[in-house]
């Protein structure tokens, strides 16, 4: 019987514990996730837009997110080469955005080497001035994006960084 007593005793605040921390205890994000953008999901900017900017919560070092867009005609838009600013931002110069809705699609290399791909719309608004470059994408030196759009109907072709 005492020895049931102290087995009691004992199990109980373990039990306790352990159900605490399952119950209370954060998950580990290994993936990277979408912080900001320039334009943002949802967003209206002006037709004419020529950079794009995404932010994130952790980038892989070294390693650039590709970008590629699609305008409302289902052509892909062209995209320069990503350029990633530190270890949370990406700027890419886009041909002029047309008028219309257009899908951004990212892909990125999490921190545990998992490939994540996501998508988000926003409008290109005639009749609006262009998106300022944002800041700090100002002082970078932006590839053009390449225009050969030869089979790029859906995007298929697409230039990605």
């Amino acid at each position: 019987m005492r020895r049931l007593r102290l087995l009691r005793t004992t199990a109980a605040p373990l039990g306790w514990a352990g159900a605490l921390l399952l119950l209370c205890g954060t998950p580990a994000y290994a993936h990277t996730a979408l912080k900001d953008a320039a334009p943002a999901p949802g967003a209206k900017v002006g037709a004419g837009t020529r950079v794009v900017r995404l932010t994130f919560n952790n980038l892989t070092v070294g390693i650039a997110p590709n970008i590629s867009m699609v305008g409302p005609d289902g052509r892909a838009i062209p995209v320069g080469q990503p350029v990633v600013t530190d270890t949370t931002t990406a700027c890419a110069a886009v041909s002029p955005l047309p008028a219309g809705v257009i899908t951004l699609t990212y892909s990125i290399t999490a921190g545990d080497g998992d490939a994540q791909t996501n998508s988000y719309q926003f409008e290109a608004v005639d009749g609006t001035k262009p998106a300022d470059i944002p800041s700090v994408c100002a002082q970078l030196s932006l590839s053009a994006p390449d225009t050969d759009t030869s089979d790029s109907f859906l995007g298929l072709g697409r230039t990605t960084g």
